[in-house]
């Protein structure tokens, strides 16, 4: 794609918007899966993704003067304005948290516990969004690639170059002379940059390297149960599935729990031990298996509640991140009531 088949490819509208023509949008939709995954993997939201990949189309455009396919294909060329687009971003707001990165475990039962909205909360992003098997399929291993939520939490401990330096080389296993041409330093720099990186991971998150990409089918049968018993409110039947240091946190609630006793003391409280309270969906999210949720009014109708992303280790449930809202359901292409 050259730079005129670029220009060609816009109308301009107006005296400062333009329209992207099918002809752009065609060489351009089969990299947005995993452009989106990499705006997602620096930002920690998908809000933000989205936005910066429809700003990356538009530098794209600006930028046709400047693209000489010689020097760089096009992935290589969007995957460089991205990765600017982000570090940008990145320079005007903080990182992204779960609550388990910000305070210790509740040590009391918080049956209601505050939401804090003020806090720039770790956002999940729907499976489907990431690209599918009738696609390019290098396309979809980089949209897939190093996208589960407790990665993602643990980039965010990262400085901005440091993480797209470790997204670039480690997920989309660039070199580094490639990364250094991108970034505008020295192989040796972003060689550097890599193991500081690596380093931090280590004190933050030093169980990233046994997280297994795939379940089992004794851990897709643990997914399953858990849909069922928490549908029922079958407390004894979710203890059974629940690690002994089982985590339960609930972003933009601040608190969190940890250990089986504490999470199903809360569960019991939440569910009432009402068997035709809640509604389960499966559904997935950051590649792996999660639950959408539907909590039944006074009429009768199942309302969206939360999205309940599961990790899952040894054919049982290791860590439950439920976020809360409504709102998620529709980009999960959900519906937001069950009858």
């Amino acid at each position: 794609m050259t730079s005129s088949d670029i220009r060609r490819a816009h109308t301009p509208v107006g005296s400062t918007s333009m329209t992207v023509s099918a002809e752009f949008a065609s060489r351009t939709a089969p990299f947005r899966p995993e452009l989106l995954a990499h705006c997602y993997r620096m930002l920690g939201s998908i809000h933000e993704a989205e936005d910066l990949v429809q700003e990356t189309m538009l530098r794209a455009w600006r930028a046709a003067d400047r693209f000489d396919e010689r020097k760089a294909g096009l992935r290589t060329w969007l995957y460089r304005i991205a990765t600017n687009a982000c570090l940008t971003a990145l320079d005007q707001r903080g990182k992204r948290a779960l609550p388990t990165g910000l305070v210790g475990p509740s040590q009391e039962l918080v049956l209601t516990p505050p939401r804090h909205p003020e806090i720039s909360w770790l956002e999940p992003i729907p499976d489907a969004l990431l690209g599918d098997s009738a696609a390019d399929p290098a396309a979809v291993v980089a949209a897939r690639s190093g996208i589960r939520l407790a990665f993602i939490a643990a980039l965010q401990y990262l400085p901005a170059r440091q993480r797209a330096v470790l997204i670039l080389r480690d997920v989309l296993a660039w070199s580094a002379a490639e990364v250094a041409d991108l970034l505008e330093t020295s192989p040796a720099a972003i060689n550097s940059a890599l193991q500081r990186a690596h380093a931090h991971l280590e004190k933050v998150a030093p169980m990233l390297d046994r997280m297994s990409e795939s379940l089992s089918p004794q851990e897709r049968q643990a997914v399953d149960r858990y849909m069922h018993f928490f549908g029922r409110s079958d407390m004894r039947g979710l203890a059974e599935l629940l690690r002994d240091d089982v985590v339960l946190e609930m972003p933009p609630a601040l608190v969190w729990f940890a250990g089986r006793a504490d999470v199903l003391a809360f569960f019991t409280a939440k569910t009432c031990s009402d068997p035709d309270r809640w509604r389960c969906v499966g559904t997935a999210a950051n590649t792996q298996p999660a639950a959408a949720c539907y909590q039944r009014d006074d009429a009768g109708i199942y309302r969206a509640q939360s999205i309940h992303v599961l990790t899952v280790k040894n054919a049982a449930i290791d860590k439950i991140t439920v976020f809360l809202g409504p709102q998620l359901f529709e980009r999960f292409g959900l519906p937001a009531t069950l009858e």
